[in-house]
C-alpha cells in the first residue's frame, strides 16, 4: 500500500463550473450540494455552475471551494480505501483538510468558513486592504524589505510562502502599490497588486481572530487524524491546538512550501478540489514525489489507476 498525503487548495482555485462533473455523475455530490444549500440558504448550484458576482466574494468563495474539495474527497473515499499519513491544506484548504481528518462535519465547516469570510471582509472593510504577488525574490530579501517598510510606517507583510521565488504579500493596498518599484529594483521579475479587497494572513485581520474562536470551539471535535498546520508546519490532532492554530492562521503567514518540504516522506500527494494549483507548486517544491489530483471523475479514475500501479 502506498503512503499518501491528502492536500487541499485555498482561495484563488475557484472557477465557474467547478464541481459540475461530480454533480452530474455522483449522488454523493448532489446530496452534499443540496444539504449545503439548505444549511446556508445559498443556492450552491447557482453559485458553482452559473456566471455570477458572488463567487469572487470571500464569504462565498470559501464555502464554495471547501464544498467542492470535500465532495472530491468523499467520492474518492467511497471508491478507494486508503488512510493518508496526514492531511494538509493551503490557507482555507486547511479547513477542507480538517473535514477529511474527521475534525469537523462538512456542513459545519461550510458554515464556519462562510463566517470566516464575513469576519475577514468586516476586518478589512474601508481599510484599503490588498495583496501582492511577488516572483523572483528570495524569502530573506522580501522579509527584510517588508520589515524596513513597516519600520517606516507602512503596513506590509509576507502572507503566503508558495514556493521558492514566489511569495504573496498582504497589507494596505496603497502601501503595496508604492513598493512595486522597490521590489523590482531588488530583483523581482514580477510584482503585481492583486484584485482583492481582503488582506489575508496579516495583522489587519486581528479583529477576526476572536470572532472566529467561538465557532471553532462549537464545531470542532475533540480528536482527529493528523493535520499539518499552516502556521507551524507541524501536525496537530486535538481541538485545543486546532482552535489556537486556526485562529492565529488568520494573522500569520501560510508556510505551504515549508510544510511540503518537511513532510515529503510519502509516495504521493493527492490534491482534492478544483484545478491543479497545488500540483503545480509541488512540482517545484519536491522532486521525485508525484502529486495526483481529483478534480473531476476522469482525474479520479486516473488517480485510482496510479495508486493501483
Amino acid at each position: 500500500m502506498k503512503k499518501v498525503a491528502f492536500i487541499f487548495p485555498g482561495q484563488g482555485s475557484q472557477s465557474v463550473g467547478m464541481g459540475k462533473d461530480f454533480f452530474e455523475n455522483s449522488e454523493i455530490a448532489k446530496e452534499m450540494i443540496s444539504k449545503a444549500s439548505e444549511r446556508l440558504g445559498i443556492d450552491f448550484e447557482e453559485l458553482l455552475f452559473d456566471e455570477n458576482d458572488n463567487l469572487g466574494k470571500t464569504e462565498y468563495t470559501q464555502p464554495a471551494i471547501l464544498l467542492v474539495s470535500s465532495i472530491a474527497n468523499a467520492i474518492f473515499k467511497e471508491k478507494y480505501e486508503i488512510q493518508p499519513e496526514f492531511v494538509l491544506g493551503h490557507s482555507l484548504g486547511e479547513f477542507s483538510a480538517l473535514v477529511s481528518a474527521g475534525a469537523i462535519d462538512y456542513l459545519d465547516a461550510v458554515e464556519l468558513v462562510h463566517r470566516r469570510g464575513l469576519f475577514m471582509t468586516e476586518a478589512c472593510s474601508g481599510g484599503n486592504a490588498g495583496m501582492m504577488a511577488l516572483v523572483g525574490l528570495d524569502d530573506t530579501t522580501v522579509e527584510n524589505i517588508c520589515k524596513e517598510q513597516r519600520d517606516a510606517g507602512k503596513q506590509v507583510w509576507p502572507a503566503n510562502y508558495n514556493m521558492d521565488g514566489q511569495l504573496v504579500l498582504a497589507g494596505i493596498k496603497s502601501d503595496l502599490e508604492s513598493l512595486v518599484d522597490t521590489f523590482k529594483e531588488a530583483g523581482a521579475k514580477r510584482a503585481i497588486v492583486l484584485d482583492m479587497s481582503v488582506a489575508s494572513h496579516c495583522e489587519l485581520l486581528e479583529s477576526a481572530v476572536e470572532n472566529l474562536k467561538p465557532y471553532l470551539d462549537e464545531y470542532l471535535k475533540d480528536e482527529f487524524a493528523q493535520v499539518i498546520s499552516n502556521v507551524t508546519t507541524e501536525a496537530y490532532t486535538t481541538k485545543g491546538d486546532a482552535i489556537e492554530l486556526l485562529a492565529s492562521q488568520l494573522t500569520k503567514p501560510v508556510k505551504y512550501k515549508q510544510s511540503i518540504s518537511a513532510h515529503k516522506n510519502v509516495d504521493a500527494f493527492i490534491e482534492f478540489g478544483n484545478g491543479i494549483v497545488l500540483k503545480g507548486l509541488n512540482r517545484k517544491i519536491v522532486k521525485g514525489v508525484p502529486t495526483l489530483n481529483v478534480s473531476d471523475m476522469k482525474s479520479l479514475e486516473k488517480t485510482i489507476e496510479a495508486l493501483n500501479d
